[in-house]
């Protein structure tokens, strides 16, 4: 899976900046292509979110272009989502109403720019359903990188006896939303990321297929991670970010292919710019993966 965000585009994408990684990616070996963060914003994103529609401004011709150019290289197109959140500045408000969110003392929740959204409204479920339509039926998208990046406290007290009541109804709700997309979309691969790793629940992972570890943006911090991950998360559901620096060197190169190997691999960098004996590594590294992988649901973790 290449992912553009980490020591890469880093939530900056457009079409021009994705071409090459797009060749560089299949080159290398990847089979799932997805564009992060910044997709439907022309500029400043965080707390515009909610509307999910592309940015003309960073796709021209359309995010179609960009997701039929992964199809053409053989890979599986991608995008980054945070579905159950809506920025204090999206366009997408003006067509709400305040039972659509979370509120406690009559106010809605609000935490980093963001409102939560209470998955057990109608208007909700019909909104994010028209968004996960879109994206699979419009942009032939098969994977989604599902963030959430806010604390939404203790609840709400919406419909519900108590916050915490509130919380665990919308939870109960979220999960059977996730079960319609899944029988409506079966092939459609859904990580479950939270700010890196902070939500690794098996709720989630039971419909989730992959579970973002990280967003450390240093291999050798990450080596620690990796070693340590498969005490909370299956090895074949944990994601591990590999991604050479573009002035590194070999040893950094396979530093960061040997954190993931054992787990499952989130490739990035700049693939399109490093040198060609770096990149070579690269490639070996995820044919030695595509080697072992089908190991590895069957493997037990050990640590000497």
């Amino acid at each position: 899976i290449f992912n553009d965000y980490m020591n890469c585009l880093y939530g900056d994408p457009t079409t021009e900046k994705e071409l090459p990684l797009i060749d560089a990616a299949a080159e290398a070996g990847c089979e799932y292509f997805v564009i992060d963060a910044g997709w439907y914003a022309d500029g400043f994103w965080w707390d515009n979110v909610g509307e999910w529609k592309e940015s003309k401004a960073r796709f021209p011709n359309g995010l179609r272009e960009v997701t039929e150019y992964i199809l053409s290289k053989g890979m599986v197109p991608g995008v980054w989502l945070e579905i159950e959140v809506m920025g204090i500045h999206s366009p997408k408000l003006a067509e709400t109403t305040p039972d659509w969110f979370f509120r406690r003392h009559g106010k809605p929740v609000y935490d980093r720019s963001r409102y939560q959204l209470d998955f057990r409204n109608p208007e909700v479920i019909r909104h994010a359903d028209e968004v996960i339509d879109r994206l699979v039926r419009d942009y032939k998208v098969g994977y989604i990188k599902m963030d959430y990046n806010i604390e939404p406290g203790i609840g709400t007290e919406v419909d519900a006896e108590s916050a915490g009541d509130g919380m665990f109804r919308h939870e109960q709700a979220y999960l059977d939303w996730l079960d319609r997309v899944f029988r409506r979309y079966p092939d459609l691969v859904i990580e479950n990321c939270s700010s890196g790793g902070l939500r690794m629940d098996y709720a989630m992972l039971s419909r989730y297929s992959i579970q973002s570890t990280s967003d450390q943006e240093d291999y050798r911090y990450y080596s620690t991670i990796a070693c340590n991950v498969p005490t909370g998360c299956n090895p074949e559901q944990a994601a591990v970010w590999s991604y050479p620096l573009r002035d590194g060197d070999e040893e950094e190169v396979i530093f960061n292919m040997v954190n993931a190997m054992l787990l499952r691999i989130h490739q990035s960098g700049h693939l399109a710019e490093i040198a060609p004996e770096r990149f070579a590594l690269v490639k070996e590294g995820l044919a030695v993966y595509r080697a072992i992988r089908s190991d590895i649901k069957d493997a037990v973790p050990f640590w000497p």
